[in-house]
């Protein structure tokens, strides 16, 4: 069976290595495009409540039966429809957040709620070109169903000798685009996505009571399911986590102050220097991750991806003996391989996103 480690467990274990080879963290801020991607024209969207009925949200519990021996005390799972008007309004301010449209009307009455007779939800070409001019706006994304499963446990935590009670809520929001000029809805997105809340007790009573009311729990998973589409409709931008190597040298342990002064320029010529002046393969490793690192805060992604690709080939002769293709290699034999490949992995997916993000943002005239 393949591994997979994330890149920051990767560090956490290179972290425990010592000095020689310290490791700092530095946060990055990056667009990523959405999936789905809109005409320039389209400037104005309306964010509708089309859920038909109005929920129930009377969760009704099912309590499993639990096998003895294990620290889990109690669990139960319950459904419910989710509250339509706070997740239309989540979802509208989500959007309106992202300031990627010029205007975000928003219209969280449910459409549907004087309907005598039951139909198709999906909204007919007539009835949104009437919404979009009654709204004045260019298209029209519609909020037509949301569901919830919760999950309810109480486990017995040894090593810290307490009782957790915890809820995770699965939301399911099913959102569908229109524009005035199809017949037939543009996208229609089925995300997912879980919340999760935790207390703890002395008891398992304790414990349980703690629990989030049921109450709070729907009006926060709703304001939730209401943010979860969003990434799926707009750039949004992302929090990423990169590390840079400050010990070594004196021109390395420079550099990193040069880093924390936000001196980027100064650090990359103590890199180049350090890359270009040792013969020792760890060293020129080390230098050419960080130089990596420097070119992704300038956005030139192709350099990035070069030097995390220098950066990986020495990774590879200083790991050769231990890379193998055997479900046995573990991160303790690979740790430079493993954190150099993880993180151009992650510049090649950004590399790859990047025509789709400069179509998506061409209605700024690419300024991002």
């Amino acid at each position: 069976m393949a591994k997979s480690y994330s890149l920051a467990f990767v560090t956490i274990f290179l972290l425990t290595l010592g000095s020689c080879q310290s490791l700092e963290q530095i946060s990055i801020d990056y667009l990523q495009p959405a999936n789905l991607s809109f005409p320039p024209q389209l400037r104005k969207v309306a964010i509708v409540n089309n859920i038909s009925n109005a929920p129930n949200n009377k969760l009704i519990a099912a309590t499993e039966k639990i096998k003895e021996g294990t620290p889990l005390v109690s669990r139960s799972t319950a459904y419910a429809n989710g509250d339509p008007k706070i997740a239309t309004e989540s979802l509208a301010e989500e959007i309106a957040h992202q300031n990627y449209f010029e205007e975000v009307v928003i219209c969280d009455s449910a459409l549907r709620a004087n309907d005598k007779l039951a139909r198709e939800s999906t909204l007919s070409q007539e009835e949104v070109r009437q919404l979009a001019s009654d709204l004045g706006v260019d298209f029209i994304i519609a909020l037509e169903n949301l569901q919830l499963k919760a999950t309810k446990s109480v486990r017995f935590l040894n090593e810290f000798n307490c009782f957790q009670g915890a809820v995770d809520v699965k939301v399911y929001p099913t959102v569908k685009v229109y524009l005035p000029e199809r017949n037939r809805p543009m996208a229609t997105l089925h995300p997912n996505d879980s919340i999760f809340w935790e207390e703890f007790g002395g008891t398992a009573i304790e414990a349980a009571s703690r629990m989030i009311p049921d109450k709070q729990m729907l009006e926060e998973a709703a304001v939730f399911a209401g943010t979860v589409p969003v990434k799926y409709l707009v750039p949004m931008w992302k929090k990423g986590t990169r590390y840079l190597y400050t010990g070594g040298s004196v021109p390395m342990r420079d550099a990193a102050i040069y880093v924390r002064e936000n001196s980027w320029d100064d650090a990359y010529e103590l890199w180049n220097q350090a890359f270009e002046g040792t013969k020792n393969q760890k060293k020129k490793m080390r230098a050419a991750l960080n130089i990596a690192v420097y070119y992704e805060m300038k956005d030139s992604l192709t350099k990035a991806e070069e030097w995390a690709e220098k950066a990986q080939q020495l990774a590879k002769k200083i790991d050769k003996k231990n890379i193998t293709d055997s479900a046995q290699t573990s991160i303790d034999d690979v740790p430079n391989y493993y954190l150099t490949s993880l993180y151009l992995a992650e510049l090649k997916e950004r590399n790859v996103q990047l025509p789709k993000l400069k179509l998506q943002m061409s209605r700024f005239n690419d300024d991002f």
